[in-house]
């Protein structure tokens, strides 16, 4: 069964507000704020593909982050399957953070 446009867009939406409560360990500020998760998108059955990056290869995060992610976008409702792809082009950096992670690390 298909999903419309109006459902597709709820469940990007509460994918979004999950990510916020995934943190990087070293760092204060949700994933979604500083800039690492690169595109949520949902397809007309309820999957969910989520392109992310690390704040770093070595990031000590890179085991665990990923599944943390996984594991929120699928426990909501409406989502069939999650699919998440770390990737490194772009590569983060400080310009992806939103101004209020930037004032929360005190960096405005």
């Amino acid at each position: 069964m298909d999903i419309t446009n109006m459902n597709a867009a709820m469940i990007e939406a509460q994918v979004i507000e999950a990510l916020r409560t995934c943190f990087d360990p070293e760092i204060p500020v949700n994933i979604y704020e500083l800039g690492l998760i690169y595109e949520v998108k949902v397809d007309p059955t309820g999957a969910v593909g989520i392109r992310m990056t690390l704040t770093s290869p070595n990031c000590p995060a890179a085991g665990s982050l990923p599944a943390e992610v996984r594991d929120k976008a699928q426990a909501i409702p409406g989502v069939t399957a999650a699919k998440v792809d770390v990737v490194w082009d772009p590569p983060w950096d400080q310009t992806r953070m939103s101004e209020a992670a930037k004032l929360e690390l005190g960096m405005m």
